[in-house]
């Protein structure tokens, strides 16, 4: 049966080539190109994005709560101009 010493010693260098491949640096170059370009865009998070839904989903509520509103009023101010005195 084989040294399980050995083992260890064969992972840890297949790590070490691992972590000093050049797939290793073309993917930090990589991700410092994306995040640059990402950068220069006007882009938002997630988290503001669903920020700003909420805001407009009550103010949809809201305009839809006032337009009930003016269509009352409106619909009582023609009541009352249409009663004669």
């Amino acid at each position: 049966m084989a040294n399980p010493r050995i083992f260890d010693e064969i992972g840890s260098k297949i790590s070490e080539l691992a972590a000093n491949s050049p797939a290793r640096d073309i993917e930090k170059n990589l991700k410092a190109v994306l995040s640059g370009a990402f950068g220069k865009l006007d882009l938002v998070t997630r988290e503001e994005f669903e920020v700003q839904r909420e805001m407009l989903a009550h103010a949809r509520q809201r305009l839809a709560e006032l337009e009930a509103r003016v269509a009352v009023l409106e619909a009582d101010a023609v009541e009352r101009d249409s009663t004669p005195d």
